[in-house]
């Protein structure tokens, strides 16, 4: 018997002054048996991050085809394709080939320097494709706030990231690698 995502339900209150964004967020989203918590805390933030009207989580691991958040025009064109993770390459080349933007947030411990240094060569002809990478100390503490039901404030301010819930903190400030 396979094994069934857990729904999680996310409330975001987001102030992010550098883009003058102030928006409370109620999210829903599912976490694939296979996904580890802080790859949902990762999605979050990056939601967080790149939010605007019609931004919405997609299929995700459960279709290999799909970004993990996307944004749509009326037109069903692919505005924003938004992942997270050490992708293949020949995986972003898809990605930049199908949407007019795509951004991609690296995380992990001790595996984000290698994937970079393999892939920034080629990665610098997709001249659509933007790569942010988030300090593997943060996000280990963000996946200490997965609950099936969470509330969050993400703020932003000068490029400099705190993400919080009621019982935890974590300042991140982001390295672009690309864009």
């Amino acid at each position: 018997m396979a094994l069934k995502s857990t729904i999680l339900k996310a409330n975001l209150s987001l102030s992010d002054m550098d883009r003058h964004v102030y928006q409370d967020i109620s999210v829903t989203l599912a976490q694939h048996p296979s996904e580890n918590a802080q790859r949902v805390m990762v999605r979050l933030l990056a939601f967080a991050l790149e939010y605007q009207d019609g931004l919405s989580f997609s299929k995700g691991l459960c279709v290999e085809d799909e970004p993990d958040i996307w944004l749509k025009n009326y037109s069903d064109e692919i505005e924003l394709w938004l992942s997270v993770g050490l992708p293949e390459e020949k995986w972003l080349k898809k990605a930049s080939n199908r949407a007019k933007q795509v951004v991609l947030y690296t995380y992990g411990e001790n595996n984000q320097g290698p994937w970079w240094q393999k892939n920034q060569n080629t990665l610098r002809q997709y001249t659509n494709l933007k790569v942010i990478s988030l300090p593997y100390s943060a996000t280990s503490v963000m996946a200490e706030m997965l609950t099936r039901t969470m509330a969050l404030t993400v703020t932003v301010q000068d490029g400099e990231i705190w993400f919080s819930d009621e019982q935890h903190s974590v300042h991140l400030i982001p390295e672009t690698l690309q864009g």
